[in-house]
């Protein structure tokens, strides 16, 4: 089966390039478009550099239309990934991807999830709260925020001398190595 994937990200889009970089020579797996909300984010240049199509987002367009779901058909998408997106997704997505929209977050779940936890508010709570380990979480996505079910997981160890950020350079890394080869291994069963 083919799958064809539209990447949500709100920033650099460190791991939509890995995931792109991932799946590059996989014939049934495309990334086809990355979904952005900000205007001058660094991952809308990245996708134009490997010649992924984009999407810029508003508030009214992704929350009081479903017209996202009418350019998601233009290219055949059946798969949504965010990939450090920071807005809730609205009702009407999850419905018409149910089972089909994965998330990661930079903590293990369901610690330091929720409205509001994301990058390095993520690592200085965990810090803070003086942690021995931390991860990441890939789940899948419903309507509130970190709280579907959960799919996989990864740590790392929190030694009492990391600053937040060396345990976001741990994170990162954990993001790297397993999020395309999660997300490969759930396309696979589908």
């Amino acid at each position: 089966m083919q799958h064809n994937l539209a990447i949500f990200a709100s920033g650099t889009g460190s791991n939509a390039k890995k995931i792109i970089e991932y799946f590059k020579h996989n014939p049934n797996i495309n990334v086809c478009l990355i979904v952005s909300n900000k205007a001058d984010a660094p991952v809308l240049d990245m996708a134009r550099t490997n010649g992924i199509p984009t999407l810029v987002i508003d508030r009214p367009y992704f929350y009081h239309s479903e017209d996202i779901l009418n350019f998601f058909n233009q290219f055949s998408i059946n798969f949504v990934v965010l990939a450090g997106f920071l807005w809730l997704v609205p009702s009407y997505l999850v419905r018409a991807f149910e089972g089909r929209i994965v998330n990661i977050h930079p903590a293990l779940l369901p610690k330091y999830g929720g409205k509001g936890m994301y990058g390095m508010r993520v690592h200085e709570a965990v810090k803070a709260a003086g942690e021995t380990e931390t991860g990441i979480t890939i789940h899948y996505v419903n309507e509130r925020y970190d709280e579907g079910d959960a799919i996989f997981q990864a740590k790392c160890e929190v030694k009492p001398t990391d600053t937040p950020d060396e345990i976001a350079q741990k994170i990162h890394a954990l993001e790297h190595r397993h999020f395309p080869a999660v997300i490969e291994e759930l396309l696979e069963q589908k």
